[in-house]
Order: C-alpha cells, then sequence, then structure tokens
C-alpha cells in the first residue's frame, strides 16, 4: 500500500541527503520524493511516499523523528488530504491530430504551455491515477519528452479546521 509522509524540516544544507540516507540505510525505497521551502524561509516540507505495510510506515515515521533537523512528521495514509503530481510533457501533435490533443487536455484540465510545428508541451496537475491517465491517452500520439514531480500532499481544510457557521 501507497502511504503519504509530510516532514517538516529546518531549510539547511544536508538534510535531503540524510533523510534520503536515513531510507537507504535501512532498505526503504522511496517511491516520490518532492521537497520546496514554506512559507517561512527557516523551513522545508519533504513529502515523501513509500510503499509498506503499516510496520514500514511506523518505522520510517519513528526514524524521521529522531532526525535533528526534522520539526514534524505527519502519516497522512489513513486522513483526508488533496495530493496531487505535477507533470510537463511533450506530445506529437501534427496539424491533423491537434484538435484531439487539445480536446484531451481540456477534458483532463491540463494546460497547453509551449506550442510547436510538430508539438504541444502540456502541465497537468492532478492525482497520480488522473496523470497515469492522461499520460496513457497521449501515447498513441506519440510522447516526445516527459517530466514529473513527485506527490505533494495537504490534509484537508475541512479536517484541519473546524467548521464555521
Amino acid at each position: 500500500m501507497k502511504h503519504i509522509i509530510s516532514a517538516l524540516v529546518q531549510n539547511k544544507p544536508g538534510v535531503l541527503a540524510h533523510v534520503a540516507g536515513m531510507f537507504a540505510a535501512r532498505a526503504f525505497n522511496i517511491d516520490s520524493l518532492a521537497v520546496g521551502r514554506t512559507d517561512d524561509p527557516e523551513l522545508s516540507r519533504m513529502t515523501i511516499v513509500i510503499i509498506g505495510d503499516d510496520k514500514v510506515v511506523e518505522q520510517v515515521r519513528k526514524q524521521l523523528e529522531k532526525i535533528v533537523e526534522i520539526v514534524k512528521v505527519q502519516d497522512y495514509s489513513f486522513k483526508d488530504v488533496v495530493a496531487h503530481d505535477l507533470m510537463l510533457m511533450c506530445v506529437h501533435a501534427p496539424p491533423e491530430k491537434r484538435h484531439e490533443i487539445l480536446a484531451l487536455v481540456e477534458m483532463f484540465k491540463g494546460k497547453v504551455v509551449d506550442i510547436g510545428q510538430k508539438f504541444v508541451m502540456v502541465e497537468l496537475a492532478d492525482s497520480e491515477e488522473k496523470v497515469e491517465a492522461f499520460i496513457a491517452s497521449c501515447k498513441p500520439y506519440g510522447i516526445k519528452n516527459l517530466v514529473r514531480t513527485g506527490t505533494v500532499a495537504m490534509g484537508r481544510l475541512s479536517a484541519i479546521v473546524p467548521d464555521v457557521v
């Protein structure tokens, strides 16, 4: 089962290497990893996706909490979260097929970010499943290039903030 772990970390050199080293030393595999600054320049957030049972995830969480530079660890596995991947993809788009590709982009709520004579570059931010479905839909046209981020996730506001009347 996939588990999403969120770690709030001090924004210092070497923290990412320390976390990755912890995973490697314990033979835990990282399915995806995304890191970025938060609104506080002193802190960054790591979103780590791992595949394993609850016991493995509990071990990972406990090991992460031992790292001095880690401020807070959250396991989003059984929580209500919004989780998205970001993808940029160049799709072969000759003039006679371009309308079909643009219709797919619209259907998946993507965005065309660049157009060339033979290719269209598309940006899509959505769940991993939707991104995978879009890639599968574009394969028959020919994918020239593809790049993706790892998953980023945040607890839903309804789970964080009580309803205000």
